[in-house]
């Protein structure tokens, strides 16, 4: 379902009836004595009272109605002792938002929560993508003998383009821009908790028997039905190709290839439970290309973390850039009580952004320093050669702000496809993990608003020489993005 209509759709519907998960997915709630749900709706209420997004993809009573009707929901959960029902509900209501920073975090929640939601065998197995509506095999990861490139068409008697519907509409994303929600759902062996599982196996788990009823029509055209068993989060993980985002190992990786491209490899730019040294790494790599034909960076599957970018862009220009064009907004000067009291961060200054803010009318502040990332200055050493980026609907924080700062450069050539994120409106920055204490469900809360100047269309970035992903490279010995990006900094295109 399009987001756009999505409240309008929830305002005819008993949210209570469709967010009953199947039994087999239900955990108990763990009640604490002495608290109700009243004390969770509050707290929500009082999130929302300060979220910077809030009113910048529907209107105020838009958001009062699926408000409201996630409360009818939550308490509905509630009665039930329902552990998944609360969690769906809170989770849909979240993304009716349009953020694509505020979800009921998979990797925030108690261990026990997660066990008795997310670990069960419940998940299909194997790796995809979605083309479209298209769900496309990527790897056989449980030899089963599945082809790449294989198109499943049904699981468990449910075309897939419906299970898609059904699943988006608890995917979080930027405004309209679905090509986040269609890459969070895909999985690729990313992540140790995928968006698809989570939500699948809480909506459209397999039947008791454990086994997936899946259609597929292999690359020749030949159509087969296989029961494939579920595999459980620790099945998935093991099959895991990216490292877990802790210790000093390098993150990254730089290929200096025959035709003198160097290409760099950056899945994830979260370093902050990481003790590598980053910067000495990439800088001394940044240092190799005196005589390169080209670098090649490759972000497409990177959602974000710090700003790893910018010394990449400080050896390409000559005056200080900031690349970032929006500006920062709140919508609170002092911080609730009831959210001090249930809520953590990392910097404890942010309970207090809005404090000595500028009004801005219609409920918003500017903060003190409403420059929301110093302009990135020039270097002393620079990089000489062709610089290319590869981006995608992943990139959609920190690397969206390193690709905004690229295209302003004016250095940098983007390969791939649109970006997530949204050039109208994204939130972040800074952050509150909010604890609900009746259900102990934690969300994320951002705090800072980021408005592009303008008139802006409420999409991402496009590239430069779009490339969409297309089945028939799997299994290809070269990934065309990365030759059509070589070959330009070579010179051969």
């Amino acid at each position: 379902m399009n987001r756009r209509h999505f409240l309008s759709a929830l305002a005819g519907t008993s949210l209570a009836g469709l967010l009953a998960p199947r039994a087999s997915a239900s955990a108990l709630l763990d009640i604490r004595p002495g608290i109700d749900t009243d004390l969770d709706l509050s707290i929500v209420r009082a999130a929302m009272g300060i979220h910077p997004g809030l009113y910048r993809f529907q209107s105020p009573r838009a958001a009062e109605r699926g408000l409201a009707a996630f409360e009818t929901a939550y308490r509905a959960a509630a009665a039930r002792e329902d552990m998944a029902g609360a969690y769906l509900a809170l989770s849909r209501y979240l993304t009716t938002l349009r953020c694509g920073h505020s979800y009921a975090n998979f990797f925030n929640q108690d261990d026990a929560d997660v066990t008795a939601l997310f670990a069960k065998r419940t998940r299909l197995p194997f790796w995809f993508r979605w083309v479209g509506s298209r769900m496309i095999v990527t790897s056989d990861t449980e030899g089963h003998a599945l082809v790449p490139g294989s198109e499943v068409e049904r699981v468990n008697g449910q075309r897939v383009a419906d299970l898609l519907a059904a699943l988006l509409p608890f995917t979080r994303g930027d405004g309209s821009n679905d090509g986040k929600r269609r890459a969070l759902l895909s999985v690729q062996g990313q992540e140790e908790h995928e968006t698809f599982d989570i939500f699948q196996g809480l909506i459209a788990p397999p039947g008791a028997d454990g086994l997936h009823r899946v259609t597929l029509r292999a690359p020749d055209g030949q159509r087969q039905i296989r029961e494939l068993p579920a595999i459980d989060l620790e099945r998935r993980r093991a099959a895991m190709t990216r490292a877990p985002d802790t210790g000093d190992a390098p993150r990254w990786t730089w290929d200096e290839r025959p035709d003198g491209v160097s290409l760099l490899t950056m899945p994830g730019w979260a370093m902050w439970n990481s003790t590598w040294d980053w910067r000495g790494w990439l800088e001394e790599r940044l240092d190799s290309l005196a005589g390169a034909k080209g670098l090649v960076i490759d972000i497409r599957e990177n959602e974000g973390g710090d700003d790893c970018g910018d010394p990449i862009i400080a050896r390409l220009i000559d005056r200080p850039l900031t690349g970032w064009p929006f500006e920062t907004r709140l919508r609170f000067t002092e911080m609730p009580a009831l959210l001090r009291a249930h809520s953590s961060t990392w910097d404890q200054s942010f309970y207090d952004l809005g404090k000595g803010a500028r009004p801005l009318g219609g409920g918003e502040w500017a903060p003190r320093e409403d420059v929301i990332q110093n302009a990135i200055a020039p270097a002393t050493k620079r990089i000489a050669c062709p610089v290319a980026a590869l981006i995608g609907p992943t990139n959609s924080s920190a690397t969206f702000g390193f690709i905004n700062a690229a295209r302003a450069s004016g250095k940098v050539r983007l390969f791939g496809e649109t970006t997530g994120g949204n050039r109208r409106s994204i939130n972040g920055g800074a952050f509150l993990f909010v604890k609900l204490p009746y259900s102990g469900i934690e969300f994320d809360l951002p705090l800072k608003g980021y408005v592009g100047r303008g008139a802006q269309p409420d999409r991402g970035i496009d590239p430069d020489m779009r490339m969409p992903f297309d089945p028939a490279w799997l299994g290809a010995p070269k990934d065309p993005v990365i030759e059509a990006a070589a070959a330009w900094c070579a010179g051969r295109d």
